[in-house]
């Protein structure tokens, strides 16, 4: 058996709980994928995005929905020990890339007020332009259960607003084209787990900023990593309760809430015409 064999089995067997059965229910429950959907699977040379393009390449193979994938790499300005490390570790995967460049990395270097948001809003616009060309209509990442819920507490602590990061959406720039997220309900723990078993290594961000380790430690993620970390030590369901909340959110109990253009207070139906004072 060859190696990218050995993994794709573990994948099926040995991780079938954690990483397969979580990413097959995330891909039904949301709706990702239907008949005939070309999806440029977005691939930076991390564990997430590497874990991503074998579990739709193994979706492809046992799944029941036709569907055509297409493996992408943008070079955003990669040193060339760090490309070499993406195309060996997609050469033991088996998996076929298509690597284009751009120049995202040398515009950021140029940026003090938040690099890391323009570099990945910059991303995302090159790919969604390179999966047109190749004629799909999605594109997938790799966001895990952990960026989800990390995103969602940022939104609250940071953003001072209730958001999350979504399972899939439709771009607002590319027309007919969407973006997915199957790796959506998967812990990050366990795809460390997996990498960890297969004695593979992958990238990670490997642009100017977070190769500087002050910057790293000054990161906001980092912080409510930690946050998480350390609730958990409290109460070890704190993560999944986070997630669930997102799916559970009372509006009657939500002082305002706004959809596109539209705004809503609750006052603006508190009384219902009536002057009572209730509890």
């Amino acid at each position: 058996m060859k190696r990218y064999e050995e993994i794709e089995r573990s994948i099926i067997k040995k991780y079938r709980k954690e990483i397969w059965s979580k990413f097959v229910k995330a891909v039904k429950e949301y709706k990702m994928i239907n008949e005939n959907d070309k999806i440029a699977v977005c691939i930076s040379g991390g564990k997430d995005s590497m874990l991503l393009a074998k579990l739709m390449q193994e979706l492809k193979l046992h799944g029941k929905i036709n569907f055509d994938l297409e493996f992408i790499v943008m070079d955003p300005g990669y040193n060339e020990a760090n490309k070499k490390k993406i195309i060996d570790n997609a050469n033991i995967l088996n998996i076929p890339i298509h690597i284009f460049e751009s120049d995202i990395f040398n515009v950021v270097n140029n940026v003090d007020d938040s690099p890391c948001y323009l570099c990945a809003r910059m991303r995302r616009g090159f790919l969604y332009n390179k999966a047109q060309e190749l004629n799909c209509n999605k594109i997938a990442l790799g966001h895990h259960f952990d960026d989800v819920i990390e995103t969602t507490l940022m939104s609250m602590l940071y953003g001072a607003e209730f958001k999350t990061m979504m399972p899939k959406l439709h771009s607002t720039n590319f027309k007919n084209m969407e973006l997915i997220r199957p790796l959506y309900l998967i812990k990050e723990k366990d795809i460390i787990t997996w990498t960890i078993s297969n004695d593979l290594s992958f990238l990670n961000c490997a642009c100017s900023f977070t190769e500087k380790s002050q910057f790293e430690n000054n990161s906001k993620r980092k912080e409510i990593k930690e946050l998480i970390k350390n609730l958990k030590t409290i109460n070890p369901n704190v993560d999944i309760n986070i997630f669930r909340s997102m799916c559970n959110v009372n509006l009657s109990t939500i002082i305002g809430y706004h959809k596109e253009e539209q705004t809503y207070h609750f006052l603006d139906d508190y009384d219902g015409g009536k002057n009572e004072n209730k509890d």
